[in-house]
């Protein structure tokens, strides 16, 4: 049974989502297709972005080649959207993001540049070009994806943890800046997931997938449909009483 069918329903939205080519960002845009949303898939790699899209089905999702650290490439994506479907604009997942694997001390300036200008620049750039729009609108949703590096230190990863600890700090301040407006802005914050992007994490840190697994209460890494989900909730009017919150999803990893 569909989740629109279920009574999660994004029929008649517009929703962009950011970092759609894979993972947590491919399986946040394929589940707003199924709930009726028409979406824009939104990713640096332009193939994998059209992937996403073709694996949508009948569903009406777009693909468009966008870097979310540049603000011209961020503004020539909502300028895509607004001329395509005459302005609207009513869900916004910026799930775009990049790792790192070096405590401070051995994090370059370029590494901590590159980190930062894609997880917190690109947040921060997505959400200034896509409230007004929704403000013109009467509303609407965004959803950033943060991380449990956001609210616990995790070893080796400076650049990350910071780069998340400034997204939850962002969702919280747009949240009280626009609740008047009808944005609601929440964030999720996933704990480890098994996707493309943590595999090529565990290569670059010479990591074990098996030790990330056995810190796991759980017993077994996340899976990107398990954060779509939760995604498709806040998106939806079902969270309408939700603003300025983190949801953490993490099989119990901050909890232990």
């Amino acid at each position: 049974m569909s989740a629109a069918a279920e009574g999660t329903s994004l029929t008649g939205r517009v929703a962009v989502v950011t970092g759609a080519g894979s993972g947590i960002g491919r399986a946040t845009a394929l589940r707003f297709a199924r709930a009726g949303a028409v979406v824009v898939a939104a990713d640096l790699d332009a193939e994998a972005a059209a992937e996403s899209a073709r694996l949508a089905g009948d569903a009406e999702v777009v693909a468009l080649a966008v870097d979310v650290g540049d603000e011209a490439s961020v503004v020539a994506l909502f300028a895509a959207c607004s001329e395509r479907f005459d302005g609207r604009l009513d869900v916004l997942a910026n799930v775009a993001g990049i790792g790192s694997t070096t405590n401070a001390p051995e994090t370059d300036v370029e590494t901590w540049d590159r980190v930062m200008a894609v997880n917190a620049r690109g947040t921060f750039l997505c959400c200034k070009h896509a409230v007004p729009r929704m403000v013109a609108r009467g509303g609407g949703s965004i959803i950033n994806m943060s991380s449990v590096a956001a609210l616990v230190g995790l070893r080796n990863r400076a650049a990350y943890c910071a780069s998340k600890g400034a997204v939850s700090a962002l969702t919280r301040a747009l949240a009280v800046d626009h609740v008047a407006d009808g944005v609601r802005v929440n964030a999720i914050c996933p704990g480890t997931v098994e996707s493309p992007w943590v595999r090529r994490l565990v290569v670059d840190s010479g990591e074990s997938l098996d030790a990330l697994v056995r810190r796991q209460p759980m017993g077994r890494l996340g899976r990107p449909e398990e954060i779509a989900a939760m995604a498709l909730y806040l998106a939806s009017d079902e969270a309408a009483f939700v603003t300025g919150s983190e949801f953490v999803i993490d099989g119990g990893l901050t909890a232990a």
